[in-house]
């Protein structure tokens, strides 16, 4: 369930706390149910047309060539939050109009509606805020995202680390990710996480690649978000 609590970095005046699982059980319901209305079935990886439709539901427009420049040199996507009204994301055009950084811009797409989904309750606090507490020139009614962080932020950086472990499951839900990775790591006689570094992690990592269509480095964190990789051997703690 999620909560809030007092946000001492002062942006808001509370800031929301949403358990792993939580985003987990949403997304992958989310994502099942619009896959059943829209195809008839569920079945991943999940297309970039179908993502695209998907996150248009909860928002008012998505703007896919955007100069983002004004922002940041790394910035590749951002999302604006107005009141009474759904969110507005932009992706930079440099991810839209380069066929090959698509898993780029399905990562973004996805990162902006965790953002888009979860995050519009936490800025319409700055709406009903008084003005004495949180001046217009305070009120920031969006979210800037950088390439460094749009998959792996720091969990002080609350709203971003969200959106990134958005990101992750609604590209890669969590139950199918253990099952196929449960299923690969039994072959190769592993009941708990693979070891970051060695072949059996490499070629999980490439499982999940190809599986969902994603960049190794999304996989990689989701894999270790999911613990099944692991910095170095342990005990069985998966598949749980």
């Amino acid at each position: 369930m999620a909560n809030w609590s007092a946000d001492k970095s002062g942006r808001f005046p509370q800031r929301l706390f949403l358990p792993a699982a939580e985003i987990d059980r949403d997304c992958e319901r989310l994502v099942a149910a619009f896959l059943r209305e829209q195809n008839g079935d569920v079945r991943y990886p999940l297309t970039t047309g179908d993502l695209i439709v998907f996150v248009e539901q909860y928002v008012t427009s998505i703007d896919h060539y955007a100069d983002l420049t004004a922002d940041g040199d790394d910035v590749e996507g951002v999302t604006r939050f107005a009141q009474a009204s759904l969110p507005h994301i932009q992706i930079s055009k440099t991810l839209s109009e380069a066929p090959n950084r698509e898993n780029r811009l399905r990562t973004t797409l996805a990162h902006e509606f965790g953002h888009a989904f979860y995050h519009r309750a936490v800025f319409d606090q700055l709406f009903a805020a008084p003005a004495r507490l949180f001046p217009a020139e305070r009120r920031e009614y969006k979210t800037v995202c950088k390439r460094a962080t749009m998959v792996e932020a720091r969990e002080f950086d609350w709203l971003e680390w969200q959106a990134g472990y958005v990101c992750g499951a609604v590209l890669m839900p969590a139950s199918v990710v253990r099952r196929s990775a449960s299923d690969f790591l039994s072959t190769q006689g592993l009941h708990g996480a693979a070891v970051v570094g060695t072949p059996t992690a490499r070629n999980l990592e490439r499982r999940v690649m190809d599986g969902f269509l994603v960049s190794a480095e999304a996989a990689r964190a989701r894999l270790r978000k999911l613990g099944l990789l692991s910095d170095k051997a342990g005990p069985p703690t998966l598949f749980g």
